[in-house]
């Protein structure tokens, strides 16, 4: 992973907006998937982005679901299952009439037709846990590599704790047995991408968004350890892999709510560096999350480590204006150092901004890097 040495890079959280909605059942899918990816990374390098991917063009648009069937010893099992009830938080209670509106619209997100439209599976595992989604990984890898080469390039994909709240364990003696065997699968996947010359690029919503459906009850304390479990089970899934070759992204599930319940980032930042990653990306932009940058004026960014803040948000349809965004490196750059930071988003924006809305941000993003960089004497 390059760094910000001569100017200030830039790069995004992973999704794009998806222009056309392809037909998976039409005859010329897979020439029409590749044409789209070929045009959203001709997009990118034209903005000037770093680091840049396929969109999640490859994978449907959604962020988890991609991964439905890619792990073995699992069956979908019934939605009413009350598992489920742990997406039900504290906020989903306090806003209930938010929530309530949102669900009759079917989407809290922007959604142009039905873009990225998903329901989830939620799965049973009753045997060992395997992975046997090596095919349709390689495919993603071609057509991302066909379009945009190795170099400076990222491929996502999903943390075992955030694939966790899905699955219910009938076979493992325990939960934390369960857990490693999950990550054990997973190594297969961050492998393939890493082994292909990728960056991998390792999505975890749940481990801080399930402070407000379990964590809350739970205490501080207790609920720390749990996400410390998961972090070291995850360090198990890339192991081999180097450091350098990994980017981590945490968020608060990011979805287009009050979030009123999400955890203090100073609670999660010593276990968020304690993935074995060489990059961190991290909400910085939005109006919930965007103060917490001070905590690093007392947290200190291990030597070799860079920092993705979002400094442009899929939040809010407002378009940041460049100096905005040149405030807000600059601000990092005060604290861990200009060399250390890219600039980023906070999450994806496909389905949660309009093509028009995103693109211009990220076009924004360019400007802001580039202001920054200049302030700062590159």
């Amino acid at each position: 992973m390059k760094r910000s040495t001569d100017k200030i890079l830039t790069t995004h959280a992973g999704s794009l907006p998806i222009a056309v909605q392809l037909d998976k059942n039409a005859a010329d899918f897979e020439s029409a998937l590749k044409s789209e990816i070929a045009g959203v990374v001709a997009r990118q390098k034209e903005l000037g982005l770093d680091i840049i991917n396929e969109g999640e063009y490859s994978k449907g648009g959604d962020w988890l679901s991609f991964m439905d069937g890619r792990i073995g010893g699992c069956e979908v099992r019934d939605v009413t299952d009350n598992r489920a009830a742990v997406f039900k938080g504290r906020e989903q209670q306090e806003f209930a009439d938010f929530y309530k509106y949102a669900a009759e619209r079917g989407t809290l997100f922007y959604l142009p037709g039905d873009q990225i439209k998903v329901t989830r599976n939620y799965w049973s595992c009753t045997g060992p846990v395997t992975y046997t989604g090596q095919s349709i990984l390689a495919k993603e890898i071609a057509l991302l590599t066909e379009a945009a080469g190795t170099e400076d390039v990222f491929l996502t994909t999903t943390a075992p704790a955030s694939l966790e709240p899905y699955y219910t364990n009938d076979f493992y003696g325990t939960e934390e047995e369960f857990l490693f065997a999950m990550a054990d699968a997973l190594h297969t996947e961050y492998k393939m991408i890493a082994d292909a010359g990728l960056i991998v690029q390792v999505d975890d919503a749940w481990l801080p968004a399930l402070w407000d459906r379990i964590g809350l009850e739970m205490g501080l304390e207790a609920f720390r350890k749990r996400s410390m479990l998961r972090v070291e089970a995850l360090n198990q899934a890339l192991f081999g892999i180097p450091e350098e070759q990994i980017r981590y992204h945490l968020c608060w599930g990011s979805w287009h709510g009050p979030h009123v319940y999400d955890l203090e980032f100073i609670h999660l930042v010593d276990i968020m560096l304690a993935v074995n990653a060489g990059a961190y990306l991290i909400e910085a932009a939005n109006a919930r999350h965007e103060h917490e940058w001070a905590v690093w004026q007392d947290t200190k960014l291990p030597d070799g480590k860079i920092l993705i803040p979002g400094v442009i948000t899929h939040s809010t349809d407002l378009v940041e204006h460049p100096e905005l965004i040149s405030q807000r490196i600059q601000r990092f750059a005060g604290v861990v150092g200009k060399e250390n930071v890219i600039g980023g988003s906070d999450c994806g924006f496909g389905g949660r901004s309009h093509p028009q809305v995103a693109w211009a941000k990220l076009k924004a993003l360019g400007e802001g890097a580039a202001l920054a960089g200049k302030a700062l004497g590159y």
